[in-house]
């Protein structure tokens, strides 16, 4: 591995947590003996080319300062290559860095562990998801939970984390199930009324929601959560225990495993690591070892 390595900074991350965080991270890994590169793209456009012709021109390793829509943009450039990914975790939701088990918004200390693992050769290949060529790492969200992040995306106020409160005050107001066509793995189409389906190669979105518990990020598998049709106070009752990952246990509740989901339902946007990825009809497999991850 050669000695300089691409910072891949987010400044406006965490409110703007990412900016102060890279002069830290860059420290850590001088302290280290690399030799650091950084790059901010104009827009995500933009960042991705830099952050690919950084891979191409034979960085070390590319370490993405941000939260987990930064993560997802610096995977669009590693996966599939043999160049190590690293990750500061200093965003809002930070859910791909709780996988990986880094520690969240103290980015001198996970730039040392992650100077620390690319030193050492200290590297773990660990599965993404793929829907149409984009890779993600968490989970993949359809249904309610993908009708809030539509309805808040929409909204200009209030700004941060309330606004998606609201908009799930709303979207329960206008609640429906959805009907979903299901497919895993090639195998028989399922055809049912649910709430909400999530595939997940990690276990959590939305800043800690443990929707897919189980999932695991060297299986070859998605753990595949359904909530199935049910009225607003089931909903009610189910969702609080997304944060212990206790909801699995509730009736409604089924969870599937498979390497190949197809997913169908009219009027519902999948979206990957918190970021859109357009209508169903979606097709996502998991692609085992798909990045090399630097890690504690």
């Amino acid at each position: 591995m050669t000695s300089e390595i691409t910072l891949f900074v987010n400044p406006t991350a965490g409110r703007g947590r990412g900016a102060h965080a890279a002069q830290p991270a860059a420290s850590a890994f001088r302290a280290a003996g690399f030799s650091v590169r950084t790059v901010v793209g104009e827009d995500a456009a933009d960042g991705l080319a830099r952050a690919r012709a950084a891979v191409a021109e034979g960085t070390g390793a590319l370490v993405a300062v941000g939260g987990d829509g930064m993560a997802n943009l610096a995977l669009q450039a590693v996966a599939g290559t043999d160049t190590p990914f690293g990750l500061v975790p200093v965003g809002t939701g930070n859910d791909f860095a709780r996988a990986l088990g880094l520690p969240l918004r103290a980015p001198a200390a996970a730039a040392r562990l992650t100077a620390d693992a690319l030193t050492e050769d200290r590297l773990r290949s660990v599965d993404l998801g793929r829907v149409d060529g984009t890779w993600f790492g968490t989970v993949l969200a359809s249904g309610f939970d993908s009708r809030v992040n539509d309805r808040g995306n929409r909204m200009r106020l209030p700004v941060g984390r309330f606004r998606y409160d609201l908009a799930m005050l709303a979207e329960l107001a206008a609640f429906r199930p959805f009907a979903y066509r299901l497919t895993l793995d090639g195998g028989e189409t399922r055809e049912i009324e649910a709430t909400l389906v999530a595939v997940g190669n990690g276990s959590s979105y939305g800043g800690g929601m443990r929707i897919c518990p189980g999932a695991d990020l060297g299986d070859g598998l998605f753990d595949v959560t359904v909530v199935g049709n049910c009225g607003r106070a089931t909903l009610l009752t189910v969702f609080p225990k997304v944060y212990r990952g206790t909801h699995v246990d509730h009736p409604v509740v089924t969870v599937h495993r498979a390497a190949r989901v197809e997913l169908v339902a009219a009027g519902v946007t999948g979206y990957a690591d918190g970021e859109p990825l357009g209508a169903l009809p979606l097709t996502a497999e998991c692609i085992p070892g798909a990045v090399r991850v630097a890690l504690p």
